[in-house]
């Protein structure tokens, strides 16, 4: 099968495009390499693939004779209110339009990786897809726009899409903002942890190889318009990722209180029982598992020279 990756140097799109490579299948890898992080870090991650330079906000995207396209771009973090507002408009709901306008044309379908963040302060937990989206984040109201704009495009010009909803992606390779890859890295260069809030907010931690699974399988073998949570099976709370994290590193963490960010929600809990019918798949990766492959990741690149 020939594939496009979009955000292919990101955390979840480069071990996604490697998993594709090893399936035997041909994979054109796209990223704008934006500075919303050290690009010399997404080049790490792609350091095994070719990748494509390209803004979907504004470059062509072509996507005849593609049987898909794994739409992971996008500008992430709740972090989203204020001056840098317009960057989440572009990069999410203009960079998205685009590329369904092309894979409407074209025929090919479209598996798109949206969030949890559309959920907000959510209605009930397990959160199941059918609760009503309320986000609270820029980052949220985006998302949550480009998954309508893929009803749309379907109505009107019969786009075939699958929505994902991931929730709170971590391991090898997690982007260097998010609070696990920051605990981490404080652990191993023996740094002060900026803990925003009280610590008592809980995740559903989602294991990068269980999201990558997901989304091959939402490709493969989704009905067209299905909308997906790919959730972890645990939901912790972050006291408890850095008291596993110690534990694992055998280290103590000094962490310094700081007060809550704006956009960021209380909780998440996936009901993933709809992708457990309809595609068979669950999360494997226990959070104690997946903590201990991203401390051995990240311990190993600070010992580094």
């Amino acid at each position: 099968m020939r594939y496009v990756v979009t955000g292919a140097a990101g955390f979840i799109g480069s071990q996604l495009t490697e998993e594709l490579l090893a399936r035997g299948h041909e994979v054109v890898a796209i990223d704008c390499f934006t500075d919303y992080y050290d690009p010399a870090l997404k080049e790490d991650n792609a350091a095994a693939f070719g990748v494509a330079r390209l803004d979907l906000a504004v470059d062509e995207l072509a996507l005849d004779g593609f049987d898909g396209v794994f739409h992971l771009a996008g500008q992430p973090g709740v972090r989203s209110f204020g001056t840098v507002f317009d960057e989440y408009v572009r990069r999410n709901l203009v960079a998205t339009q685009r590329v369904f306008e092309s894979a409407a044309r074209s025929g090919a379908r479209v598996v798109f990786a949206s969030s949890s963040s559309v959920y907000g302060d959510a209605e009930r937990y397990p959160t199941p897809e059918d609760a009503t989206p309320s986000p609270i984040s820029p980052y949220g109201i985006t998302k949550l726009g480009c998954e309508q704009l893929a009803h749309a495009y379907a109505r009107s010009f019969g786009l075939d899409a699958v929505v994902l909803r991931y929730f709170t992606v971590y391991g090898p390779r997690q982007r260097p903002d998010m609070a696990l890859a920051r605990v981490v890295d404080a652990l191993a260069r023996g740094a002060v942890f900026e803990l925003y809030g009280d610590g008592l907010q809980s995740r559903s931690f989602t294991y990068v190889a269980d999201v990558v699974a997901a989304t091959t399988a939402a490709m493969e073998r989704a009905p067209a318009g299905a909308l997906y949570n790919v959730g972890g099976g645990e939901e912790a709370t972050m006291r408890d990722a850095i008291a596993t994290l110690e534990r694992i590193s055998g280290r103590s963490l000094e962490v310094v209180e700081r007060p809550a960010a704006p956009g960021d929600v209380r909780r998440t809990a996936a009901d993933t029982a709809r992708i457990e019918h309809d595609l068979g798949w669950h999360a494997h990766s226990a959070l104690v598992d997946g903590l201990q492959a991203q401390w051995e990741w990240a311990s190993v690149r600070v010992a580094a020279p």
